[in-house]
């Protein structure tokens, strides 16, 4: 899955877009968004997602269910 970035929360501090290994975060409408056809979770990079690490505010950057990239092993 991707991360995505709650609009309303996000206080445009720029901390997350400098952090982001596949450059999938960028400034949009006054806040930052995450494109979630670049967002890899940082797997393969960071042992957690450097958007969740670096935001200052919690529950900012969460888990976007509408854009799974992997599949769940049952």
């Amino acid at each position: 899955m991707a991360f995505k970035i709650i609009a309303s929360q996000c206080t445009n501090c720029t901390a997350c877009e400098a952090q982001c290994p596949n450059e999938a975060i960028s400034e949009g409408g006054g806040t930052f968004v995450i494109d979630p056809a670049k967002c890899s979770e940082c797997i393969g990079h960071f042992d957690s997602p450097q958007c969740v690490a670096v935001c200052p505010v919690d529950d900012t950057c969460v888990i976007d269910p509408a854009h799974s990239h992997y599949q769940q092993v049952s």
